[in-house]
C-alpha cells in the first residue's frame, strides 16, 4: 500500500489537497472516483452542465474539464519524477486552460468519459511504479515534490473539486 506522503516531499500549497485524501488505500480510492463523479453528474443535463453558482465563476461543465486537465498536468509530473528526471517542471495557469478549452462544447457526458480515460492512463503509471520511484524528488512549479505527493495531489484535487460541486453547484 503507498503511503501518505511526508511533509517535505511537497509543496506547502499542495497540502490541501494531500489533506483531502482519506487514510486507507490510495489506489482503491483513485479507483473509485471516476464512477462517483459519474453518479453525482451524469443525470446532469446540458443546460445544469452550464450552470455557474456566480458571474465569473465555471460552469459545470468547466470544473468537469478542469478536474481532467489537472490529472493529465499532475501525471505527466508523475511520470518524469518517477523516472528520475531531475528537471524542474514550470507550473501551469489554469484559468487560462479553462479560458481556452471550449468545455461548454462537450456534452457532460463526454467530459465524465474523459476524465474516466484520464484516470485509467493515470492508474495504469501508479500500478506499475516500485518503491523507489515512489519515493524519487523532484521540482514542479518551483517547489519539491515526490512521485506520492503527486499521486495523492491527483487523488486530493478531484475530491477538492467533488466537494466545490457538491456544496456550490447542488442547485444546477
Amino acid at each position: 500500500m503507498l503511503t501518505r506522503p511526508q511533509p517535505g516531499e511537497y509543496a506547502d500549497h499542495f497540502a490541501e489537497y494531500i489533506n483531502e485524501v482519506p487514510e486507507g488505500d490510495l489506489l482503491a480510492f483513485l479507483e473509485s472516483q471516476p464512477e462517483l463523479l459519474r453518479r453525482e453528474c451524469g443525470g446532469l443535463t446540458e443546460a445544469q452542465g452550464d450552470y455557474r453558482y456566480a458571474e465569473g465563476k465555471w460552469s459545470v461543465k468547466e470544473v468537469l474539464g478542469h478536474i481532467a486537465d489537472t490529472e493529465r498536468v499532475m501525471s505527466y509530473r508523475l511520470l518524469r519524477i518517477a523516472r528520475g528526471d531531475a528537471t524542474p517542471l514550470p507550473g501551469f495557469d489554469e484559468e487560462l486552460f479553462v479560458s481556452h478549452a471550449s468545455f461548454g462544447r462537450q456534452t457532460i457526458a463526454e467530459l465524465l468519459d474523459g476524465f474516466a480515460v484520464v484516470r485509467e492512463s493515470t492508474l495504469a503509471l501508479v500500478r506499475q511504479l516500485d518503491d523507489a520511484a515512489w519515493l524519487r524528488l523532484g521540482t514542479a512549479s518551483g517547489g519539491p515534490v515526490s512521485a506520492r505527493a503527486l499521486a495523492y495531489i491527483i487523488a486530493g484535487h478531484a475530491h477538492h473539486h467533488f466537494s466545490i460541486l457538491r456544496e456550490r453547484y447542488a442547485q444546477a
